[in-house]
């Protein structure tokens, strides 16, 4: 009984913490809901994965278990670097950055074309951007994808956690949105923790705002 209880009050509290997606029109859980559990993982928005966590990544075999093929050898990196030269057309001159470090694919995003000031909603002339990052990812789904949330000095530890949490999961939740498999995705938001720069400037704090996603070939490794 007393499992019952709580499974229901549960299910109310989530209820009461449901929102409308501003881009897709689809009920969601309140992004302020999903702050509260920084430091551990927690499931949201359907199976996307938002937090820190101590666990183990079970998305490789998970993803190779539903018969998505494991990329080996040499055709690692060349399965990279199509997708790598794919991203750089799709995105020159939109202000996202595309990088390299090893096979993994960095895209990094000022949060100033991205987001509004402290919000955590994506810009509406910003889905453009998104929704070529989303044709590349389907076209390449042999990837698992990380996505980092950043923030810069100003502001209270929390409210920098939470907001960086609910910035990586509007990005992350926009590209399933757009037809790309919620499995292959972790949200992880780091606050004001990982600067790139100097939070003592101006510039350096439009650097330290931002959203990367981390693109790794699926392996069996």
């Amino acid at each position: 009984m007393t499992k019952k209880i709580l499974t229901a009050a549960f299910a109310a509290m989530m209820l009461s913490a449901c929102t409308t997606d501003p881009y897709t029109g689809q009920s969601q859980v309140a992004k302020t809901t999903i702050g509260v559990g920084a430091g551990a993982a927690i499931g949201a928005l359907g199976g996307l994965i938002v937090g820190k966590t101590t666990k183990a990544d079970t998305r490789k075999s998970v993803l190779i278990g539903a018969g998505i093929g494991a990329l080996t050898g040499g055709g690692i990196g060349l399965y990279q670097d199509r997708q790598e030269a794919k991203l750089r057309d799709e995105l020159r001159n939109t202000g996202v950055s595309v990088t390299r470090n090893g096979d993994t694919i960095i895209l990094n995003m000022p949060s100033n074309i991205t987001f509004a000031s402290g919000q955590s909603s994506v810009k509406t002339e910003f889905y453009r951007v998104l929704d070529s990052v989303a044709l590349v990812l389907k076209e390449y789904n042999k990837t698992i994808v990380n996505v980092y949330g950043h923030t810069d000095s100003d502001g209270s530890d929390s409210f920098n956690q939470q907001l960086s949490e609910q910035r990586g999961t509007s990005v992350a939740q926009y590209l399933v949105n757009k037809g790309t498999d919620v499995r292959r995705y972790y949200v992880v938001g780091y606050g004001e923790e990982r600067p790139i720069a100097s939070n003592a400037t101006q510039d350096g704090k439009a650097q330290n705002r931002r959203v990367e996603i981390q693109i790794a070939p699926l392996t069996n490794g």
